[in-house]
C-alpha cells in the first residue's frame, strides 16, 4: 500500500481526515453560501449528519492526495480542506484543485498558503496541468486562484439559479 501523502507549510500541515474532525466537515457543509447547489449543502433532513460523515472517512483510504485536512500548527485545528479532486473538467492526468474553508479563519492567507503547497506536490507527482472551477460569485476563491497563477479559460457553465460556473486553469 502506498504512503500516506502529508504536506507541510510554515503554518500549515495537510493530512487525512480523522473520524473525530467530522465535525469541522459538517461546519463546513452547515455554512456554506446558499447559492452553493442543494446538493452540496445540508439537506432539509439534516443530511449528511456527522455520523453519516463519519463513515465516509473510514471509508476514505485513498493514499493519493484526495481533499486532505488543513490543521493549524499553533492550535491543531482543522480549519478546512485542499487538494486534487477528479474534477471531469481534463483528463484523469489533469485534476481540479479544490479548497474550502471554514468562515472564521477566512481573510488570513490559509487558502493562498495550503493551495500553494498542493501546486507544489502536484508539480513534483509529474502533473503538467491543473483545472479549478470557481462559481462567478464566489469573489474570494477567485482571487485566491488569481494569486496562485489560476487564469480563466473564457469557458464556462451558465447556470441563472446558482451562478455561472468559471473554468481556471494552471500549467505546472
Amino acid at each position: 500500500m502506498a504512503r500516506e501523502v502529508v504536506l507541510e507549510t510554515e503554518r500549515l500541515v495537510l493530512r487525512r481526515w480523522r473520524v473525530d474532525e467530522a465535525v469541522v466537515q459538517r461546519e463546513l457543509w452547515a455554512e456554506r453560501d446558499p447559492r452553493v447547489p442543494p446538493h452540496r449543502r445540508i439537506d432539509a433532513d439534516g443530511h449528511p449528519t456527522v455520523a453519516e460523515i463519519e463513515e465516509w472517512i473510514r471509508g476514505d483510504r485513498t493514499s493519493s492526495l484526495g481533499l486532505p485536512a488543513v490543521v493549524r500548527k499553533a492550535g491543531r485545528d482543522v480549519i478546512g480542506y485542499c487538494g486534487l479532486i477528479d474534477g471531469g473538467h481534463g483528463t484523469g492526468e489533469e485534476p481540479e484543485l479544490a479548497f474550502e474553508f471554514l468562515r472564521r479563519v477566512w481573510g488570513q492567507g490559509y487558502a493562498t498558503e495550503a493551495s500553494s503547497a498542493v501546486l507544489e506536490w502536484a508539480r513534483s507527482a509529474g502533473y503538467e496541468r491543473l483545472w479549478a472551477t470557481v462559481r462567478d460569485w464566489n469573489v474570494a476563491s477567485r482571487r485566491v486562484l488569481a494569486k496562485i497563477g489560476f487564469a480563466e479559460t473564457g469557458r464556462v457553465e451558465v447556470d441563472p439559479v446558482f451562478g455561472d460556473m468559471l473554468f481556471t486553469m494552471r500549467r505546472l
